[in-house]
């Protein structure tokens, strides 16, 4: 393999590769990022067994081949190349290494056979459709916050999305909760997605899809199985492994009966939780809301470092209540309202509540009480 190329192009294409591969691996070969160049072009590939990711980018090959080497070293040799500097890679099947040459700098880097790099085999998809890469952002960012870090319960570490029946007709649903807080935004349902199996998209894989999204005025197009989706985001090819589990009925713990309603001006109530949660305890955590007659008072009791307390403008008439929840979880919910104001629909200390947003009526969040 010899194949002469951009260094912006390169690093570009490593940058998007090299982030699904694991710094530490047990089974060397997945350290590796595969090289093949063939004609114009020279593609890159990377896996860990449950993500793969392909890219394609211009090249001059006077030599078809490749290999396969360390990705991270790669990457960091590459990102320190001049910029608009031209790179020739070049084989030594005899030494088992690749030449790296870009003006005076030459690098020989240690290569594993191209045999033994894994192949994710994407087989059959049963539905394909395209998604508006800002309507796909939109679904990431407003729900990822949301996704279970608990590794024992698998089923939550990810985006249920899924075709749901709601009253203004089916959407395109993304949702995602680890028990403590739910993230639910609807989107119009595409051509082709009809009678999608619901998938969960594991957390890995939805943080490489964000990341890759770089013009939101593309078009991705994505293939799904019920084992398998892939997103196609213009050069690059992520195919990902879905989580092999079933998705809890989300809809039982919605609270839509909720009564009583708390509007706040929404930066004003999120710097207060900000506030007054400097003085709670890491572990607790846990702000107080007391509600009544059109005022909101926020308190934090720390026996072990003090007290805090901030009153806000709020619009709310209902009987009073006080009530209790983790500030974290009042803070990750407030950063995705896009509206100048927060609606709460409450109903005991003991219950969910439920948050909207008037600025996105497509999206909605339940947050779980604390004791206080």
């Amino acid at each position: 393999m010899k194949v002469t190329l951009e260094r912006t192009a390169l690093f570009r294409s490593l940058t998007h590769v090299h982030r699904v591969v694991e710094r530490r691996n047990t089974i060397p070969i997945l350290s590796n990022v595969l090289l093949r160049a063939d004609g114009d072009v020279l593609q890159l590939k990377a896996t860990d067994l449950d993500i793969e990711v392909v890219e394609s980018v211009p090249a001059e090959s006077a030599q078809a081949g490749g290999t396969t080497v360390p990705a991270h070293m790669m990457y960091d040799i590459v990102k320190k190349l001049p910029e608009g500097a031209s790179v020739l890679l070049d084989l030594n099947p005899e030494k088992s290494t690749l030449a790296i040459s870009s003006g005076k700098a030459r690098f020989a880097l240690q290569v594993l056979p191209e045999a033994d790099f894994p192949d994710i085999t994407a087989g059959e998809m049963s539905h394909r459709f395209a998604l508006p890469a800002a309507d796909l952002k939109r679904l990431i960012d407003k729900t990822q916050f949301a996704i279970s870090t608990e590794e024992t319960r698998y089923y939550l570490n990810g985006i249920y999305v899924h075709v749901a029946d709601t009253e203004a007709g089916p959407r395109l649903r993304g949702v995602a909760t680890d028990g403590h807080r739910l993230a639910q935004l609807d989107l119009d349902v595409p051509d082709g997605a009809a009678g999608m199996p619901g998938v969960i998209v594991p957390r890995k894989t939805v943080m490489e899809v964000q990341r890759l999204i770089e013009d939101e005025e593309a078009l991705i197009a994505i293939d799904l199985s019920d084992t398998k989706i892939r997103f196609t985001i213009g050069a690059v090819v992520l195919t990902s492994k879905l989580i092999d589990g079933t998705f809890p009925d989300y809809q039982r713990v919605i609270p839509f009966q909720n009564d009583k309603q708390l509007t706040v001006d929404c930066s004003v109530f999120k710097e207060a939780v900000d506030r007054v949660s400097t003085v709670s305890s890491e572990r607790g955590r846990a702000v107080k809301l007391s509600m009544a007659n059109g005022a909101l008072e926020l308190s934090v009791n720390n026996p072990e470092s003090g007290s805090a307390n901030e009153d806000i403008i709020a619009d709310y008439d209902a009987d009073p209540l006080d009530i209790g929840f983790n500030a974290r979880y009042l803070l990750d919910v407030a950063d995705q309202l896009d509206g100048s104001t927060a609606v709460f629909r409450l109903a005991d200390p003991g219950s969910p509540t439920l948050v909207r947003d008037p600025g996105d009526p497509e999206a909605l969040y339940v947050i779980m009480p604390m004791r206080v």
